[in-house]
């Protein structure tokens, strides 16, 4: 089984890299294959709602890493997206990468076990949570909890190693992740199947 880490920091080992570190070794140490990915530096596209994606599963702009990453899902049973803090909201760079992946090909994260974390100096952080999970409540991801909100705080680089509480959520994210993962693995070894769901209704607020 894989896992898959986001980082949606520019800072490659900042507050969110040893966030979701200490969930990686966990993941690890119980037989889990991870990768941990970050968004960097370079410029990210925002989703134009063209619609070309419609059917591709691809987003049609090529020029930065969001299509790297939906390649990397497919393979994937698992993943974490992670956010810092900045204006009291999740990286605007990291909603950006995420409006175009689940827009293009949200079923490639359908039925695996996800979560997302955040990390701040102070606060903004259970917002930047509701923020980027309703990607996955309504994309069909599983979302295992944890102790406490998946948050850990810190303002250097590596100062949220010492949120003690922050690093236990972490870890116990991650062993909730594990057991839901082989839990749905023995599930599909008993050909237990997702559910076939219901698509076709599309309603708005004037009809």
């Amino acid at each position: 089984m894989k896992v898959i880490l986001f980082n949606g920091s520019m800072n490659e080992q900042g507050n969110t890299y040893y966030a979701l570190h200490e969930i990686e070794k966990i993941l690890n140490n119980e037989g889990i294959e991870t990768e941990l990915l970050c968004i960097g530096n370079k410029p990210i596209r925002d989703c134009i709602a063209c619609g070309g994606c419609v059917g591709k599963g691809r987003c049609v702009f090529n020029d930065d890493i969001a299509n790297e990453w939906l390649g990397k899902m497919e393979k994937a049973d698992g993943f974490i997206f992670g956010t810092p803090v900045y204006f009291a909201h999740a990286s605007g760079r990291l909603q950006s990468i995420m409006d175009r992946m689940f827009y293009a090909n949200k079923k490639v994260f359908a039925h695996k076990v996800g979560a997302v974390v955040s990390i701040a100096r102070r606060a903004g952080t259970t917002f930047a949570l509701d923020n980027l999970n309703k990607y996955l409540l309504m994309s069909n991801v599983i979302i295992p909890g944890s102790t406490y909100w998946n948050v850990v705080f810190g303002r250097t680089p590596g100062e949220s190693q010492g949120d003690a509480e922050g690093m236990q959520t972490m870890r116990n994210l991650a062993k909730n992740m594990v057991w839901v993962m082989k839990c749905l693995e023995i599930g599909k070894n008993s050909n237990l199947l997702p559910p076939d769901l219901e698509y076709d209704a599309k309603t708005h607020f004037i009809r």
